[in-house]
């Protein structure tokens, strides 16, 4: 990248097609060049053709550029030219994505919703068949490292091939553990899927930012989160019909295991298959102003260690992943738990325990995508996550106190006001820890994010599992303190949105990229993992909505 300015502007001549033109300045003097431009040789080598497909909406253009599109009068003394243009294919790397990110989480609850009917083949107590639940989170906490470093280093597309290769392969275990004195190879089979989860989850932030424009990148992402909530609704809808509760006749549960486990493997191989053809790394061309000014590939320079202690030190980051961790955290026990709860309440009611988990995902992903809208159209991220975790811990209450007097219906309605926040509330502690965290890597945030959601689940769901054998009363309100809390810390977060102002060209329209290996150009203070808004720009802060 060019030491100096890059003045992202429109040519007010220009004619009205798909591409939006950032001008670079030439280096002045003996400026010496640090770093290509990301996605200069693309922009060079694009065909002739290229500027005539994908055409996106004309709102779509205007946003991404500074003052609507009005550009000034200096771009035509500069030569070199970089593009954005938002591509059809963004479309079907997002299905497939999704979809093999509902395969995964069907499999992660699969076991919980018919805990009875595990417990009554294999011969186990329920503490261990929670852990078939719990092992996705214990894995997730020390391989998520790893996982976001060779995101960074290699790109979305390996990564997305082994979370959907390992999700295949765990699947294909599970066949082969349908015996009832085979408990181990079932406990193998989902420690595989748990370590294909590491490859899943810390993407949605990654896909939507890479592939999506700025008018579009919060509902791209809740889409991407869509898809992962309704695994886990048809996770908690299809194995209580798929394998009822037949007690007395053990080779008619294996039987339907089997079914269950073979028709999950042929849906996990055919969407490895899909990731295989459809799922690359970045467009030719970057859909947004913040994707332009940042490299398509790490520098030499890059240090994952350093991206994790800036990370870190960013205050406003810290209270978003308490916070986060904790709102996650319950759901996750919360959705572990439920078989349980409704047992403990309603007896024989399995069935219905799977469908209450259905109304409680399923309306969690009506407020997913809702808060997905309202973002791109407000920008309004603390204001929005701050109601929406409020909400959630009054849905929490009134589940805790409407569980157990005796009307099943209530608790559906209960239970679905409780997911349309709580699981609403997923994305937006996404997008809103990418806005704060700007220009680190979205896959290392967002990484982080759901580590602490692991360990808040874990530490929850023991805990509160345990108290659910005495009472689900007491556990659910030992949820509700922590949630509260999870709401004062959120209050706290101060909100720059970094990411926002990039797209909207800041204040006067001028972004600079200041690269690390310039000493000459950049001082001490102003030295970071990799490239970064000029300091002169005044991030805005989220004051109203």
């Amino acid at each position: 990248m060019v030491a100096g300015e890059l003045v992202q502007e429109l040519h007010p001549g220009a004619p009205d097609d798909i591409t939006v033109m950032k001008k670079i300045p030439e280096p002045e003097g003996d400026t010496e060049r640090c770093a290509e431009p990301p996605y200069a040789a693309a922009a060079e080598e694009a065909p002739e053709g290229a500027q005539e497909k994908d055409v996106p909406p004309a709102d779509e253009r205007e946003a991404m550029l500074p003052n609507g599109g009005r550009g000034g009068e200096e771009e035509e003394k500069h030569g070199a030219i970089l593009e954005t243009k938002l591509y059809l294919r963004r479309f079907a790397v997002l299905a497939v994505f999704s979809l093999y990110s509902l395969s995964n989480a069907f499999q992660w609850i699969q076991y919980s919703i018919i805990t009875n009917v595990f417990m009554q083949y294999y011969g186990v107590t329920s503490d261990k068949v929670d852990w078939l639940s719990i092992v996705y989170m214990v894995t997730y906490v020390p391989l998520i490292f790893p996982a976001t470093w060779l995101l960074d280093r290699k790109g979305l597309r390996l990564t997305a091939l082994l979370g959907a290769g390992l999700n295949c392969a765990g699947a294909w275990m599970k066949c082969a553990s349908v015996s009832q004195d085979r408990f181990g190879v079932t406990v193998s089979a989902q420690v595989v899927c748990s370590v294909a989860q590491v490859f899943i989850l810390g993407l949605p932030s990654r896909v939507a930012s890479v592939w999506f424009g700025p008018k579009e990148v919060s509902t791209a992402c809740a889409v991407a989160v869509l898809g992962n909530q309704l695994g886990t609704a048809i996770g908690f809808l299809l194995p209580p019909v798929l394998v009822p509760n037949t007690p007395d006749d053990p080779e008619l549960t294996g039987r339907n295991i089997s079914k269950m486990f073979y028709g999950t493997a042929a849906v996990s191989t055919t969407l490895f298959f899909l990731t295989v053809l459809v799922i690359k790394d970045r467009p030719l061309l970057p859909p947004s102003h913040a994707q332009a000014v940042l490299p398509d590939s790490p520098g030499e320079d890059y240090s994952y260690k350093q991206s994790i202690i800036n990370l870190m030190k960013n205050k406003a980051f810290v209270l978003l992943l308490v916070s986060y961790g904790i709102m996650t955290g319950s759901y996750y026990s919360v959705s572990t738990l439920l078989n349980q709860m409704i047992m403990a309440c309603y007896k024989n009611q399995e069935l219905n325990a799977g469908r209450i988990g259905l109304t409680l995902v399923v309306a969690g992903m009506v407020g997913s995508i809702l808060c997905g809208l309202w973002l791109d159209h407000t920008k309004t991220y603390k204001m929005t996550t701050l109601i929406v975790y409020f909400l959630s811990f009054l849905g929490m209450i009134v589940f805790t106190f409407t569980l157990n007097l005796n009307n099943i219906l209530l608790v559906f309605f209960t239970a679905g006001a409780l997911g349309f926040f709580m699981t609403g509330y997923l994305p937006l502690g996404f997008e809103f820890g990418v806005e704060i965290t700007y220009p680190e890597s979205e896959g290392t945030s967002s990484g982080l994010l759901n580590a602490f959601a692991q360990i808040f689940g874990i530490v929850f769901t023991l805990i509160q599992g345990q108290l659910t054998h005495h009472n689900p009363l007491i556990g659910n309100l030992f949820l509700c303190s922590w949630i509260f809390l999870g709401i004062l810390l959120t209050a706290f977060i101060k909100s720059e949105l970094k990411r926002h102002n990039v797209n909207m060209g800041a204040e006067n329209n001028r972004l600079q990229a200041l690269p690390t290996n310039c000493p000459e150009d950049c001082s001490p203070g102003e030295k970071t993992n990799g490239d970064k808004l000029e300091t002169s720009v005044s991030f805005s802060r989220e004051t109203s909505l």
